[in-house]
C-alpha cells in the first residue's frame, strides 16, 4: 500500500524572543537616533473613518 504525500505546507519556526534580546534590540534601535514615544493610557493607533455602506439587493 502506497502512503500519500501530505498536502499541507510545513509550519514555520516558532517566534521565540528572550527580554534580553528584546533590550538588545531596543538598545541598537536607540543608538541609531531611534526615539521612543509615550503613548497615554486608553489613546489607540486607529484612525476611525466613515463606514460604507455596500447594498447586495436591487435598488
Amino acid at each position: 500500500m502506497r502512503v500519500k504525500a501530505s498536502t499541507t505546507k510545513a509550519k514555520p519556526a516558532p517566534a521565540v524572543e528572550t527580554s534580553e534580546s528584546i533590550n538588545e534590540q531596543i538598545a541598537a534601535f536607540l543608538n541609531k537616533g531611534g526615539e521612543i514615544q509615550q503613548i497615554a493610557k486608553g489613546v489607540s493607533g486607529q484612525t476611525f473613518t466613515p463606514s460604507r455602506h455596500i447594498s447586495l439587493g436591487k435598488k
